[in-house]
């Protein structure tokens, strides 16, 4: 099936999301293995794997979502300034929910990762990789 049949829009959102999926895999991957195994606080457990999930996230991103315009140091700074904005929301809405208001950590992550991902889509298509099709 041929992706020139969907709205350019439309297949980076389901690019976005497959890229968000793997990187959600690898962010989960590292905090339920340092929570459950590591016997590590949620919140810097989330916040490792948050690191740990950017990585992903730039390499996919760049190769099969955005048709990136810039080279890898003007992305790179600039993707980073991002991820440090999702790094600053998550830490401090984990904090929030898990320290502040005793919620269970992993559904508060599902919620935080839905919000942080809106953030650092925006934040990625109009800044880290200037889209030429914003």
């Amino acid at each position: 099936m041929s992706s020139r049949r969907y709205p350019r829009q439309f297949r980076q959102l389901l690019v976005y999301g497959f890229a968000g999926g793997l990187t959600a895999i690898a962010h989960y991957g590292v905090l339920v293995g340092l929570v459950e195994l590591g016997r590590i606080d949620p919140v810097p457990a989330t916040l490792a794997g948050f690191v740990v999930g950017a990585l992903v996230s730039y390499t996919l991103n760049r190769w099969m979502t955005f048709e990136a315009t810039r080279s890898h140091a003007q992305a790179g700074w600039r993707f980073g300034l991002i991820a440090a904005g999702g790094f600053a929301l998550t830490g401090v809405l984990m904090h929030l929910f898990v320290t502040r208001l005793g919620l269970p950590y992993l559904p508060m992550q599902l919620v935080t990762t839905g919000l942080v991902m809106v953030f650092s889509f925006l934040g990625h298509k109009f800044f880290s990789f200037a889209d030429r099709g914003a």
